[in-house]
């Protein structure tokens, strides 16, 4: 289970944000804090702590302030922004200060789910541990920047359904599923499966390529290269 700090200083809202964070399979809430010195005193005390969701604007300092002194302190525990702060300054400095994602209320649980389910996406492949090629690297880099629907059809997942579609926008023409499958490090079903997605929902178009014998290859575009 990935262990996960609710910080917001409105009461009712951590609460719903830690309901949101509990009916995601996989995240269970390790607590919650509601300023800046109960959230520095949880981060130092919880064990086992995976992820902090994280305020801006709290009553004694602010979320990254928060998160500077953990780093300074020698903790390395994920944070994802969750905040009204919208200005580019703040989202900047949440960058450089290393938290993952920054998620802008108000927002629904579709949204909070998608970064959740992006993070597990990422905590999966960082711990298979060894060297990374190119692909692979693309993928840890953009597993938390996914765009794909956050309503997709039960079983599928939004980071997965980014690398097929960003295969497909880079492509300088039609993909089969083994060159997706090739391409993302998926498997060849499981490229197959989020390829015909795409083509249901218009974002990719069939194409079939003829060979001298045997059944044409099924191949992808997609819609807006077509």
């Amino acid at each position: 289970m990935i262990e996960v700090l609710v910080v917001d200083d409105d009461t009712r809202v951590a609460r719903v944000n830690a309901a949101y964070v509990g009916k995601v399979p996989g995240f269970r809430v390790a607590g919650e804090a509601h300023s800046a010195a109960e959230a520095l005193h949880r981060m130092e005390t919880l064990p086992h702590l995976d992820l902090v969701l994280m305020d801006h604007y709290l009553p004694d300092e602010t979320g990254l302030a928060v998160v500077q002194e953990t780093r300074r302190r020698g903790h390395q525990t994920d944070v994802i922004m969750v905040t009204a702060a919208r200005d580019i300054s703040t989202v900047q400095a949440a960058m450089r200060q290393g938290a993952l994602q920054y998620l802008v209320k108000p927002f629904a649980f579709a949204g909070l789910r998608t970064k959740l389910e992006a993070y597990a996406d990422l905590r999966r492949t960082l711990d298979g541990g060894g060297e990374a090629e190119q692909a692979q690297v693309d993928r840890i880099f953009g597993a938390l920047s996914a765009t794909a629907e956050p309503d997709l059809p039960k079983g599928h997942s939004p980071p997965t359904a980014e690398l097929v579609r960003r295969a497909l926008v880079t492509a300088e023409g039609p993909l089969s599923a083994q060159e997706i499958a090739e391409e993302t490090g998926l498997s060849r079903q499981t490229a197959q499966r989020y390829l015909k997605l795409l083509e249901r929902t218009g974002r990719a178009r069939l194409t079939l390529k003829y060979g001298d014998a045997g059944r044409p290859e099924h191949r992808y575009v997609w819609a807006t290269r077509a």
